[in-house]
Formats: C-alpha cells, structure tokens, sequence
C-alpha cells in the first residue's frame, strides 16, 4: 500500500491562490521598506549553533531546530546514547536579528552605518503548533544599525503605521522600555531577576496576572515583591498619565527613570509625525528575547482575535556577542504569516489577485495558432499576461479553464477573423466583445487594461 502524502505539523503548502495573496503581503511591506530607505539582504537558512546559542534566552533555546551533521559524524554512534555534541554544529535560524548581526559583523568594512536593511525570509521554531503558531513561517524584518537616536524608533511606528494602513488592518501598536522592566527589578529588591521577571510578565495576556504572580514567586521573588509589581502592571490612563506615575514609582532607580525619559521623548516625536494608528505605554510589555535593552513594541490586530502580528525592539548588545562592541540597533518584524490569516479571516484581499493572466488565446488549430503567436508575444513585450491553450479542445473546457483561473479576457479567433486579419477578444464579465486589427496591439492593450 503507497504512504499517504502529508507535511510536518507546523506546517503549511500554499497553492497558487495563497501564493498571490502572500506575495501581496510580501510586496506592500517591501514597498513600504524600501520608501524609507532600507535595503535587502538574505542570510542562509542554517547559522552555527555557537551563532544561535544564549541569545533568546533559555525557553528560546529549546525550541531551536538543530541540524545533525551527515557522513562520517555518525561513524561509530552508540544508537543508546545522547548524540555527541560535534553531531550537531548547525541550527534552522530562529529569527532574522540575531543572523542579521553576525551579518553586521562580518561584512561591517562594506557597510555605511547607520545600515538600513530588511529581510523576507522563512524562520524556524520547534514550538507546538496551534491557531496562528506555526513551526516554519516567514518574517519580514526590517532593522537600522549603528544609531541611537529614537527618531529610529519613530521610524518604525510610521513604517508600522503605513503597512497596516495599506493592507486594510486596524491595530493597536503597544510600546514599552526594557529600562523601565530593569527598573521595576531594582525597586522591587530583586535586580538579578530581571529577567525572570520579564519572562513571566511578557505571559500576561496568555495566562492571566494571578499565574504571572505565581510564576514570579516560583522564579524566587518574594510576595512583597510581587505586591510592588502588581499595580505597575495593573496602570490605567493617558500616556502622559502612566509616564507621571512611573516617575513617582520609579525615582530611586537610575535605569528606570532613563527609561521614562526614552519614552517621553518617542511619544513626544509621535505626537509631532502625525501618526493615525493608535499607540499606547503598554507597562505589562516585556517581549521575551533576552537581548532587547531599550524600547520594546508590539501591534495586535483589533479586528481578529489571534496574537501579535508584529514586534520588536531596540538592541544595544547583539553585535558584541560577535566582536563588535557600542553598535545600537533597533528593529521590528512583522509576522506575515499572522498577518495573512488576519486578512483571510476579514476577507481584505483585492479580488484582482485571482490569477495573473490577463487573457487567454483559444486554441481554433493550427493555422489559427500561427496567426495568433505573434499577437500574443506582443502582448506580453506590453506588460500583459497571456496564455495560449496548448490544445486544440472543444470551446467548453476551454472556457471552464479560463473560469476556474478567473481570467477576465478570452479570444476566440477562428478561420474567418484570421481571413480578415483580425483578433476577436470578449469580456467574460460584462459580454462584451471587441475586435482588433492584429497589427493594433495598443488598441488591445488600452481595452484589456480599462
């Protein structure tokens, strides 16, 4: 009996429907991208592990695919004991930052700082796959380098702003600062728990504040710590409001009060570009990955339930893993396979992105099919697309083809219009039928196109 064909779990085909669709994604974000200013590369799928290793912390860690080596690595393998760690040198990236830096790193003598780049590009997570969580999916990151200052920052609320503005999603952006979770750790008692803390916080809308207070107290912080906690994730109010009652909060902590100051001065540059999409101080913000050190962001859709679609981050550290030390980035990425579900779910698709002939030759026979050749190729010298039927069918499947594609023209030149010198196209919309003078490839083209 032959296997059933089938994919890993985690994963998804896309037939030539949703290929248009992503591709719609992929190209307004790309547009928008490159309208200010950043440029793309592309990283290989597979980093070194030494690459990927501590840098999204221990959860991250695990769920990081790891490449077994082939050939001779397995020679002499005990099936009954753990792999031996030269077995396995390589890893499926489990973001585009941490590759984007090494990147950095190694070709910095060809770069002009600040670098602007973006990358479209598959990741890879060993996670559980559910609604909107997928073990490979694409990320569309885009990232400036060797900058600190927070119009960077700016930057990407507008280029957030613009995307979502274009592919029709209402959504919030929410904004944090890493200083201020580094502050809350100081003034809670428990400095070296910053992180500890920023894991369990960054569940809260997952599990709730009562199983984020207890995952604290299990990561060893104290009750009264929690308390301290707990109203500072609990905050109502204006922006300018939760930035007066943090200050009052957080004066006896240095990093802290850097961090308001942060946020003061991007709301403040907000204010002044005229952003539409509505953003928020989100003080329950924490973003898991260990290597965010300034402002942190994330954007929901307000229509769709399903998690964030987009979120990222300031980083001051990730180049000098590497051997690059003081090089501040900042970056955010937008999920897009969330994103596409977003917009299947709230039918936002343009409905021109059924197919991309434009029009379809019948196939009448041969002579016909040497008349219509040339036609068709000048056509296409114009920017249309254009098919041919490879077979000389009867009318009907010729026909049920051009539906099932959607494709709007269809020409049926048979002997007599060939006699004539002529094109005979119809409109399978509207009915209405046009001829053409072979030679009036213009006029053809300003009909087809309306």
């Amino acid at each position: 009996m032959s296997q059933k064909p089938s994919i890993p779990k985690g994963t998804r085909d896309f037939g030539q429907q949703e290929t248009a669709e992503r591709n719609y994604i992929f190209d307004t974000i790309r547009g928008v991208f490159r309208s200010f200013g950043y440029s793309q590369i592309e990283t290989p799928a597979m980093e070194n592990l030494s690459t990927l290793l501590g840098k999204y912390g221990e959860e991250g860690d695990k769920l990081l695919f790891r490449i077994l080596n082939s050939g001779d690595a397995f020679a002499g393998i005990d099936n009954n004991r753990p792999l031996a760690p030269q077995v396995c040198e390589k890893g499926l990236r489990y973001d585009l930052t941490v590759p984007f830096a090494r990147y950095v790193v190694q070709h910095r003598d060809e770069l002009a700082f600040p670098f602007k780049r973006f990358q479209i590009q598959p990741v890879w997570r060993a996670d559980r796959p559910q609604k909107g969580r997928y073990r490979e999916f694409y990320q569309c990151d885009v990232d400036v380098i060797g900058s600190r200052s927070q119009l960077c920052e700016l930057e990407l609320v507008q280029i957030v702003d613009k995307v979502f503005g274009k592919l029709g999603i209402n959504v919030l952006i929410k904004i944090n600062n890493r200083k201020l979770l580094t502050g809350l750790a100081e003034i809670c008692g428990f400095p070296d728990k910053v992180v500890d803390i920023t894991v369990a916080i960054d569940k809260l809308d997952k599990i709730g504040l009562d199983a984020v207070k207890a995952e604290m107290m299990e990561r060893g912080l104290s009750a009264e710590a929690v308390a301290t906690l707990e109203p500072v994730l609990l905050l109502g109010g204006s922006n300018a409001e939760k930035i007066a009652a943090m200050r009052s909060i957080m004066n006896a902590s240095e990093t802290g009060m850097k961090g308001l100051d942060e946020l003061e001065e991007l709301f403040t540059f907000i204010s002044a570009a005229g952003i539409s999409t509505p953003t928020e101080i989100d003080l329950s913000l924490a973003r898991g990955l260990n290597y965010y050190t300034g402002a942190i962001f994330e954007v929901k859709a307000t229509d769709w339930q399903i998690g964030s679609i987009c979120g990222g981050g300031r980083y001051d550290n990730l180049t000098g893993i590497f051997g690059l030390p003081d090089m501040s980035g900042v970056g955010v990425s937008f999920g897009a396979d969330r994103i596409y579900d977003v917009i299947k779910g709230l039918d936002k698709f343009p409905d021109n992105l059924r197919s991309t002939t434009k029009l379809l030759f019948a196939n009448m026979g041969p002579s016909e099919t040497s008349f219509i050749l040339p036609v068709a190729s000048a056509l296409r010298e114009a920017g249309l697309a254009v098919e041919l039927y490879p077979e000389a069918s009867k009318l009907k499947k010729q026909f049920d083809y051009a539906d099932r594609k959607a494709i709007q023209f269809l020409s049926i030149t048979g002997a007599d219009e060939m006699k004539e010198g002529m094109v005979n196209i119809k409109n399978l919309s509207s009915g209405e039928q046009m001829k053409f003078k072979a030679d009036n490839i213009s006029g053809m083209v300003e009909w087809l196109v309306g």
